[in-house]
């Protein structure tokens, strides 16, 4: 079982919920909030700011505490998934993409109001925490579970727990 820590960021500007857009293998695309796998050696915090410097050519000085965690299990995929999503709370520069990954082609601003429709389509286990988030804006940190059974994308069961 293959098992990842990623960071998730929330980032609010002028201009609204910052999103990216993530290019798949088999050419599609979905949005999220920044973020991604933290490296062997590396803190939540200094992965977390190292992926959204990255993602959006943003430097984050502070972060809040822990927001929201997502556990997902895909049993018949061979993974598991822990994130530890925070809120960017002092950010400095100006949107560029850098992303050695190539996932991220695109950085958005997006007014809260409008997330829900750039994030559907994304993964259960992505979309609702954040879209609960940005809905109810609650103090302290939630959990999030979810099992994940099948393969393959359109045949996926996602159950959350």
């Amino acid at each position: 079982m293959r098992e990842w820590v990623v960071g998730g960021a929330v980032i609010e500007g002028p201009g609204g919920v910052l999103l990216v857009r993530n290019r798949r293998r088999d050419g599609s695309h979905d949005w999220s909030p920044p973020g991604g796998v933290i490296d062997a050696g590396e803190s939540v915090i200094e992965g977390l700011t190292r992926e959204v410097n990255e993602e959006t050519g943003l430097v984050v000085e502070r972060w809040s505490e822990v927001v929201y965690e997502i556990s997902a299990v895909a049993p018949d995929m061979g993974w598991k998934l822990r994130v530890e999503a925070r809120i960017a709370m002092d950010w400095s520069g100006d949107l560029s993409i850098d992303d050695p990954d190539g996932i991220v082609d695109h950085a958005e601003w997006v007014h809260p109001d409008s997330c829900a429709t750039h994030l559907a389509g994304g993964a259960r286990w992505v979309v609702e925490p954040v879209t609960e988030w940005l809905a109810e804006r609650w103090s302290g940190s939630r959990q999030f579970s979810y099992r994940v059974d099948g393969v393959y994308g359109s045949e996926l069961t996602v159950v959350r727990e």
